[in-house]
């Protein structure tokens, strides 16, 4: 059994790490977060210290690094808003504790490097939270991809369109220097599987670049792709929001459409899992989808450069 402590205990994506940790059988020794609305914590580590100050957390960490070693930090979990992450990744290799950090790992790719020369002082893994890729439909399709070997490139449209109210404007999600924005907040995780599908970026072109909506265009080894992203409810397709429907994902291929709405429930567990086991995901593998959103979100709008979404028609 080892021991883990969570960084953001109330927000939204804590839940599926703490179910993580309970479900592959682990302890939960503290965890903070500046609101103290941490009721949650009683589901399944009632007795797990909690604190809302991050320098009396660090403290308890570190106390317990120079302690025996049944009661150390083997584990900490980041969940905190993405431009904390870097700093909070840190304070786990500090401590001597392995690091597993929500996506993105960093908003910036230069940060990675320094997290590079970290692990290696400290010969602690920094891993982070790609569990598409061990979605059982997506990891079959990267299976027929890679069995098919086909000459040409692929046609991939990627629709995901998420409702948000005016809160996201005013939140830290809302600030393109804290989150990185749209194309980090919501899209991180679809880029990542597209590099991973379809292979490295050739080019890239930004047709629509805005606080709320972006949109684009990706040469990738295999695949041609084109890619829309928004938090606006007006983007949902029409009946969604009547019908209490918060968010639309489409992924086609070749015109197909690629079903994966349905597995989402395990797959932190499933992640976790694979860390405990001695793999997982780490910087090497969150630095392609890190650096071409920065590209993205650097680049001017060209909105007439190549084929656009079909929802750029009526933007």
């Amino acid at each position: 059994m080892k021991n883990f402590a969570l960084i953001g205990a109330t927000g939204f994506v804590a839940p599926r790490h703490l179910k993580a940790v309970h479900d592959t059988g682990n302890l939960l020794a503290a965890a903070v977060d500046p609101h103290d609305a941490a009721g949650i914590l009683d589901r399944s580590f009632p007795q797990a210290r909690f604190f809302t100050e991050i320098e009396r957390f660090d403290r308890f960490l570190e106390k317990r690094r120079r302690g025996p070693e049944e009661e150390r930090v083997h584990y900490v979990s980041v969940c905190s808003p993405n431009f904390l992450h870097d700093a909070h990744v840190r304070m786990a290799l500090r401590v001597q504790a392995h690091a597993i950090c929500e996506k993105p790992l960093v908003v910036n790719p230069w940060n990675l490097d320094q997290l590079e020369v970290l692990e290696k002082e400290t010969g602690c893994r920094v891993y982070t939270v790609l569990q598409l890729r061990l979605h059982p439909a997506l990891m079959a399709l990267k299976q027929e991809l890679s069995r098919r070997r086909e000459t040409g490139r692929h046609d991939v449209c990627l629709t995901y369109v998420t409702r948000r109210g005016p809160w996201y404007d005013v939140s830290w999600k809302g600030s393109q220097e804290k989150s990185g924005g749209v194309a980090m907040n919501i899209g991180i995780h679809f880029f990542d599987l597209l590099l991973w599908l379809f292979g490295d970026v050739q080019g890239s072109q930004v047709h629509l670049l805005g606080p709320r909506r972006m949109a684009g265009a990706l040469d990738l080894e295999r695949a041609k792709v084109r890619w829309f992203l928004s938090v606006d409810a007006s983007d949902l397709p029409p009946g969604y929001v009547q019908s209490g429907k918060a968010a639309h994902r489409s992924l086609t291929l070749d015109g197909k459409e690629i079903e994966f709405s349905e597995g989402f429930t395990d797959l932190h567990t499933r992640l976790y899992e694979e860390i405990l086991a001695g793999r997982g995901f780490g910087i090497t593998e969150a630095r392609p989808s890190i650096e071409l959103v920065y590209r993205i979100r650097s680049a001017q709008a060209a909105p007439h450069r190549g084929e656009g979404h079909p929802l750029l028609s009526g933007s």
